[in-house]
């Protein structure tokens, strides 16, 4: 079977949807012979920061001489960024051998899974016979009954909350908190990076809080500067210096759980040092050009917005930033175009609509104040028309692409990025 005709075949357990649940991914791995109970297990959740905390302690365990394998989703231009084993994307012809695998395991077993059930499943096959000592898991949506959550982790990761996916997780902090928290297991040590009480309810009822590490509390010493030179985050931690090559200050704390699951892991501090300044995380603060400099940020809740917001604020005025954006019908459209309107004064809204959950840049303008905005439904397009504007007012300095990780995507792929 052709990569292209498996991916199809793939993609079509989306028309299962989402289900709530851990039956069929139990069964699966069952079929399987439990591939997720036979490495050790870092276990990542929350609303924002899993993929860039992830990403971290996967680079810094690669440079301690660790096998290590990483779960992300979604991914940005192939499928196969979302399993990794000692920093590489699977192939396809690894995708090929163990899709076949698991899809005979679903036969065997007479189940309707969803398209990320399967995909859990294979990564969980595929990280067993890759003998890898590590996996990192990124949850999916929630944690509680999230596929990933079949397996039991030895280092449980929130790091925060707020408020999102409304239809299935609750609709304030502290229902979606005990979803997120619902990850953490009896033998987890457990990693949090937020202070909402809401939030600190909800794990304290499934850890107590002695047995919780905090990391805002834990290092409240903690200061950084953003270099908007060279876009890197300098991090001053007990003593030492740290530069993350992630941009911003929400990826401090973002290394603040990596640093301590790392501590907890006993990973040498220049091992460490060395990771953070060679980390590599798509469509996060990510420099796609210097001239224009366009910079590609999967912004895609309020609090991704209000982070952009706290970035370019230290750098940028408003008059020098032209932002393209689109966002998915089930978010906060009109309170993030909002914040887009405070980060800037030239606001290009385009197209998603490839996408079932995206929307036209014509229905984005109607929750704009119109003030400012204009629509420009194909990207290339957009991104030709943000180019003029920097040449034509010349106090504009840069142009930011977000709004969605979908947003990023369609930029890489319209410009073969």
């Amino acid at each position: 079977m052709e990569i292209k005709e498996l991916l199809e075949e793939l993609y079509s357990y989306s028309f299962f949807g989402i289900k709530l649940g851990l039956d069929n991914i139990k069964k699966i791995c069952e079929s399987l012979d439990n591939p997720q109970e036979k490495y050790k297990i870092i276990h990542v959740s929350g609303t924002n920061g899993k993929g860039s905390t992830s990403t971290m302690i996967e680079k810094a365990l690669l440079y301690a001489g660790k096998k290590v394998g990483k779960y992300t989703s979604p991914h940005i231009i192939k499928f196969n960024e979302r399993i990794r084993t000692n920093g590489n994307d699977i192939s396809d012809e690894k995708i090929a051998n163990i899709y076949l695998k698991v899809k005979e395991a679903i036969k065997g077993i007479d189940i309707k899974p969803t398209f990320f059930e399967v995909t859990t499943a294979m990564m969980f096959l595929y990280f067993a016979e890759e003998n890898v000592e590590y996996a990192i898991l990124e949850v999916g949506m929630g944690g509680r009954f999230d596929a990933t959550n079949v397996a039991n982790g030895d280092i449980t990761i929130v790091t925060n909350v707020s408020v999102e996916h409304t239809e299935y997780l609750g609709d304030n902090v502290y229902d979606i908190a005990v979803e997120k928290a619902g990850i953490i297991k009896d033998k987890s040590k457990v990693i949090v990076g937020d202070t909402n009480e809401d939030f600190l309810k909800a794990v304290y009822e499934r850890r107590s809080e002695d047995k919780v590490i905090n990391v805002i509390k834990k290092y409240k010493d903690v200061s950084y500067e953003l270099d908007f030179k060279n876009f890197t985050t300098k991090v001053f931690l007990e003593k030492e210096n740290y530069v993350l090559s992630l941009f911003g200050d929400y990826q401090v704390k973002n290394f603040l759980c990596a640093y301590e699951a790392l501590k907890m892991l006993n990973i040498d501090k220049e091992k460490i040092k060395k990771a953070m300044r060679d980390v590599v995380w798509q469509c996060r603060f990510e420099i796609y050009s210097r001239n224009p400099l366009t910079i590609l940020e999967g912004a895609h809740n309020i609090d991704g917005m209000n982070n952009l917001k706290k970035i370019v604020s230290h750098g940028y005025n408003k008059n020098e930033i032209v932002i393209i954006v689109s966002i998915l019908k089930d978010k906060k459209i009109k309170q993030m175009l909002e914040i887009c309107q405070e980060i800037s004064d030239k606001i290009i809204v385009t197209s998603l609509k490839e996408n079932k959950r995206g929307l036209l840049g014509e229905e984005l303008f109607n929750y704009t104040n119109k003030e400012n905005v204009v629509v420009k439904e194909d990207m290339g397009e957009a991104y030709l028309l943000s180019k003029k504007i920097l040449e034509k007012d010349k106090n504009k300095k840069a142009v930011i692409i977000c709004g969605s990780f979908y947003t990023c995507e369609k930029f890489k792929n319209t410009f073969k990025f």
